[in-house]
């Protein structure tokens, strides 16, 4: 009862917000009448801008976890619309400064001892200050030039208030509306709880750079910053100092003597390398985050939002724009009934139809006006009628597919990222696509079938005895179906070895 009076007086005053910026006029209607009068009374009806600007502008003044929640719904064009989703995209992560006494006081605090033995010198005035932290220049004792990011004061309370106002919404709007349970919505608020806490979680942080850093190891074109480790805690992070131009400086990259169709190549790369090779990705490399440094390579910043993908949904992720980008329809169809997106009792030509819809606008375009992320976005749109459950995994890959398109377009809006990568895509196909690799999966797959035997042996063994021990009597039936079990087990040992066999002699016979 007191988690409901308290979440229905928080709602009133978020409406209460959202009304004075007139931010979701066109939906009331559709809703309640009444409802839609009771809005036009409160709200400001001269509020200028569309709606999504105006609910960005709304959010914007709510707070950190509202300004989350916006760039979050700008990945939901099957929720909000694509022009809505468009305009939260553009929602600035960007909050007035703390002092920086307070963020001295959180130092100290975490590092446990005076900030004076730490830093040689610490600059009070941020260099930037966004949603869940911001930071400050420094220089280190042993004169070493860092940036220290340190968490807002009381954001993790406010979060966590928030995040119980999400859920108890999900909740109720499951319960109201069972259509909606295909969208899975507490489970897209579990996954951007837990995204959010481990960007409050700053040794997280540092840890999603170091992972970063190594997966790029060798690689001059793209790098990351190093960790002062024993500067880093739970709400301070402490890394080398960038130096750099942002990537949307044009004309300064240009005044620097770069190429800049030669750093858009290296930021393609970059990112098809996060997402394909390693299925580990930078998921905020908005233009703030990305610098070009003074060799004209690619620096990142900010690694509180991370991606993952597993190697299945990479190779769906890759069957499904290849065969967008080729007109294959049907593939793209079969790529998502096999990966179980889909449920099989869906008609695979109706969704054949539907793959159509999407594609062949695409068709005969430039390269330079594909957006891959926004195609990703609108397949998600068409989905409700065939039943397929959101994917959290993708969502957050979409917008940072987005993000970097746009990266891309700064730096020339008449080349296309995806095509410079193509190479890499076609390579890592034939890697993991072709027969070779085919192959090894069968293997891999026999062999973990041989292994779990053992075990699944065990298992009954163990349910045997305790039948035993419960002084049950089986029936001879039963008993004859158990040796009949066990015979099959041996004939599946005696086939999944002479299966490891015939794989190891075709690969013998590829390798000659």
């Amino acid at each position: 009862m007191f988690r409901t009076i308290r979440n229905l007086v928080r709602l009133f005053g978020i409406a209460r917000t959202v009304a004075r910026y007139n931010a979701l006029p066109e939906t009331l209607p559709q809703v309640a009448p009444a409802g839609a009068l009771f809005w036009r009374w409160v709200s400001n009806q001269k509020e200028p801008g569309r709606v999504g600007q105006r609910l960005a502008r709304a959010l914007a003044e709510l707070g950190p976890t509202y300004i989350k929640l916006g760039q979050l719904l700008s990945t939901r064009s099957d929720l909000v619309g694509e022009r809505m989703a468009t305009d939260l995209a553009e929602l600035q992560d960007k909050l007035p400064p703390f002092p920086g006494s307070q963020a001295r006081a959180i130092i100290e605090e975490e590092l446990g001892q005076p900030i004076a033995t730490v830093f040689l010198s610490f600059d009070e005035e941020p260099v930037a200050a966004a949603s869940i932290a911001q930071v400050h220049f420094a220089v280190t004792a042993d004169g070493r030039e860092v940036a220290v990011k340190v968490l807002r004061p009381g954001i993790e309370f406010a979060f966590e208030r928030d995040i119980d106002l999400f859920f108890w919404l999900a909740e109720w709007a499951e319960y109201l509306l069972p259509k909606l349970k295909r969208l899975r919505l507490r489970e897209v608020v579990e996954t951007f709880a837990r995204t959010s806490r481990l960007e409050m979680e700053l040794r997280m942080e540092a840890a999603a750079a170091s992972e970063l850093a190594a997966n790029f190891k060798g690689d001059p074109t793209f790098s990351v910053p190093m960790i002062d480790w024993d500067r880093t805690a739970r709400r301070v992070l402490t890394l080398e100092r960038i130096r750099g131009l942002k990537v949307d400086e044009s004309e300064r990259i240009d005044a620097a003597g770069f190429d800049r169709d030669e750093i858009l190549a290296k930021a393609s790369a970059a990112f098809f390398n996060q997402v394909f090779r390693d299925g580990f990705f930078h998921a905020d490399l908005h233009p703030g985050n990305l610098f070009v440094n003074q060799d004209g390579n690619i620096t990142a910043v900010d690694f509180g939002i991370m991606g993952r993908l597993d190697r299945a949904t990479r190779t769906y992720l890759a069957d499904m724009l290849i065969g967008f980008l080729t007109g294959d329809y049907r593939r793209v169809a079969l790529v998502h009934f096999e990966a179980g997106y889909v449920p099989r009792h869906q008609s695979i030509e109706i969704f054949t139809q539907a793959c159509r819809a999407i594609g062949e606008p695409l068709q005969n375009k430039p390269l330079n006006e594909i957006s891959v992320g926004r195609l990703l976005a609108q397949l998600f749109a068409v989905t409700e009628q065939f039943e397929m459950e959101t994917q959290p995994q993708l969502l957050l890959l979409q917008k940072s597919m987005l993000t970097a398109e746009g990266v891309g377009r700064i730096l020339n809006p008449n080349i296309n990222m995806w095509e410079l990568a193509r190479p890499l895509i076609e390579e890592w196909m034939r890697e993991n696509r072709g027969p070779e690799a085919q192959i090894l999966d069968d293997l891999e797959a026999t062999v973990y079938t041989v292994r779990r035997l053992p075990h699944l042996v065990r298992e009954a063994e163990r349910a045997a005895t305790q039948i035993a021990e419960a002084g049950l009597r089986l029936h001879p039936q039963t008993i004859r179906y158990m040796l009949d079990r066990w015979v099959d087990r041996r004939q599946s040992e005696r086939v999944a070895i002479w299966a490891i066999l015939a794989l190891l002699a075709v690969i013998a016979v590829e390798l000659l």
